[in-house]
């Protein structure tokens, strides 16, 4: 194409702007129109497989160069133990690590000079040691050398996880001799200023803790001297600059301590006996067993604790003493307004010392607290001011007349007929528990059966009984032609107090001046009743009503009375033998002996003489 014609194709500057802007125009606008692009301007994707390469190259030429360093590293270091002692080795507890031969020397010189070793006591004291007092010097021969020589630097590495120690005889020397008795002369090695140790023990009973506590060991200031040289001798040669001799462990120990096992189960073995408290209740008052009293009743063998048995069964017979009443004498305010004092008789409190003694003991065992009444063998009406209560039947043996008062009312009185005085069968005074009662018992002797109706036996043989032979009652007849012993009764009497009394009650027997009287009485109330008279015209008793009548009992057909018997011809009869149902053995105390003819000593069980009529 010729020039012309490339003229007509060239646009001016006004085209060429204004087609740009057109082309600006359609980008703008969002034109669908291909915008050409050249090849060159087009950016290119990335090849990953190139990239990869190139990491991985760095990587590697890193750690190339790391371990090149390391390699450089480890043989410099290596080249340094080749000379000097290798990590973690210690010579005579000295640390060479990293030190040559002459620079080991050089320290062991400069410990030497000027050395002192400060030892410190248990006391807070502190006693000094020095060098010239013990000929503390150097000495070297070629073991460090030897031991530089024997070591691995190419293996220093190793060192690091595996410390070595050596212990050679030269390099510090001192006089062996000069130290020892140096050591000797230390002012905490005199005897005489040492403190021996003390064992932890139980302490004595403190009454203000009912108990016992341990007492803490008692370390002391006694050394054991082979201990004290072995460790002075030892940081001598190591050039330590303080010793203390109580954490090196050289005195003397206690035995026991207060964490001992075996002696804390002891202390708490005791506390157990005399942490129990037995409250003895007797009515109002009231008895306390604690440790105060228990105490006294241990003592210790070893490890092994023993409770006194024989001292808990002291304190129960003392306790009985002071409040038993049975076989104690009582004061009893009779229905004459006089008072007596009844000596003889086993009415009364009896504690089972046996059975309370078991009880108290299985208490203190388990360390228990407990109030409890005592085990008795026999028990009465109250712990009052008397132990006979208001329930009792009332005998005036001079008088030859009885009362029975229930709840402190009177139920009857009448006259009766005792024991043969002439024969020596005086029916004993006395205070004794009702043994039982029974209906339809008879008397037995010799060739001889008597039936009675009411029979209440209370002391041994003796007991209360209807006696339908007699006609009359009181008096004197008694002095002659009395019974073995036994009150003969009415028979209405008889059934009136038997019907109302109970096994247990106390039956009071006396004796009481200026009461007898000759005069007797008939079982149907008619007749004299002078010994009644004596007894409603004197002042009464607190518990006796004023207006009390001499009889209360309704009158009743006599029987067929049996006066005439001669004295001395009664027949030799026995009573019968009490129902094991409201007989028991624990209930029948051993009563007063009784006069000839009786034919039995008294005993706990239901009685099986003496004759009766």
């Amino acid at each position: 194409m010729d020039e012309t014609k490339k003229d007509c194709f060239t646009e001016t500057p006004a085209e060429t702007a204004k087609k740009e802007r057109g082309r600006s125009r359609r980008r703008l606008t969002g034109s669908k129109e291909a915008v050409p692009v050249t090849a060159a301007k087009q950016p290119k994707e990335p090849e990953p497989g190139k990239n990869r390469a190139r990491f991985l190259a760095a990587v590697l030429t890193v750690l190339i160069l790391a371990v090149g360093a390391g390699i450089g590293f480890y043989s410099v270091k290596a080249g340094t133990y080749s000379s000097a002692f290798l990590p973690n080795t210690e010579i005579n507890g000295m640390d060479v690590s990293g030190l040559t031969v002459a620079e080991v020397k050089a320290e062991i010189e400069k410990g030497i000079a000027g050395y002192e070793l400060l030892i410190t006591e248990r006391t807070g004291a502190g006693e000094t040691i020095k060098k010239e007092e013990i000929g503390l010097h150097s000495e070297f021969d070629d073991t460090l050398e030897t031991i530089l020589a024997a070591q691995e630097p190419a293996k220093w590495i190793l060192s690091l996880w595996n410390p070595v120690s050596y212990e050679i005889e030269t390099m510090i020397v001192c006089d062996e001799s000069m130290l020892a008795e140096r050591i000797d002369t230390l002012a905490c090695m005199d005897e005489a200023v040492m403190i021996e140790p003390e064992n932890a023990v139980i302490s004595e009973y403190r009454s203000e803790i009912k108990g016992y506590e341990i007492l803490p060991a008692v370390q002391g200031t006694e050394l054991v001297r082979e201990q004290v040289h072995r460790v002075i001798s030892d940081a001598v040669l190591k050039l330590m600059t303080e010793v203390d001799l109580d954490a090196e462990g050289c005195y003397a120990k206690p035995a026991v301590t207060e964490d001992d096992a075996q002696l804390n189960a002891l202390a708490a073995e005791l506390n157990t006996y005399t942490g129990a408290v037995v409250n003895h209740t007797f009515g109002d008052s009231k008895v306390v067993l604690d440790g105060d009293e228990i105490h006294t009743w241990l003592s210790v063998s070893g490890n092994q604790v023993t409770l006194d048995e024989a001292k808990a069964a002291a304190y129960v017979k003392q306790l009985a003493q002071t409040h038993d009443t049975a076989y104690k004498p009582k004061a009893l305010s009779t229905s004459y307004g006089k008072t007596v004092t009844i000596t003889k008789g086993n009415y009364g409190w009896r504690i089972n010392q046996a059975k309370e003694t078991a009880a108290v003991l299985a208490i203190v065992k388990a360390g228990e607290q407990k109030t409890r009444e005592p085990e008795y063998l026999q028990k009465a009406a109250s712990h009052g001011t008397n132990d006979y209560g208001n329930t009792y039947v009332e005998i005036n043996l001079t008088a030859q007349h009885l009362f029975f008062y229930k709840d402190g009312k009177l139920i009857v009185e009448s006259d009766f007929v005792s024991g043969n005085e002439s024969r020596g069968w005086s029916t004993p005074a006395g205070a004794y528990p009702l043994t039982y009662k029974q209906r339809n018992a008879t008397l037995k002797g010799e060739g001889y059966e008597t039936p009675v109706s009411w029979w209440m036996p209370f002391n041994g043989g003796i007991g209360l009984h209807d006696a339908s032979w007699r006609g009359s009652f009181g008096g004197t007849i008694y002095k002659t032609n009395g019974s073995h012993g036994c009150i003969n009764l009415p028979p209405q009497v008889a059934k009136t107090i038997f019907e109302n009394i109970s096994a247990g009650d106390p039956v009071l027997c006396y004796h009481l001046e200026g009461t007898g009287s000759k005069t007797t009485s008939k079982p149907n109330g008619q007749g004299s009743s002078a010994s009644s008279a004596a007894a409603t015209t004197a002042a009464p008793a607190t518990t006796v009503p004023t207006t009390a009548p001499a009889a209360t009992v309704a009158p009743e057909t006599p029987l067929s009375p049996i006066e005439t018997v001669p004295a001395g011809t009664a027949p030799a009869e026995t009573s019968p033998q009490a129902p094991a149902a409201t007989t028991p053995a624990a209930t029948q105390p051993a009563g007063p002996g009784y006069g000839p003819g009786f034919g039995y000593e008294p005993a706990t069980e239901a009685p099986v003489g003496p004759g009766y009529q």
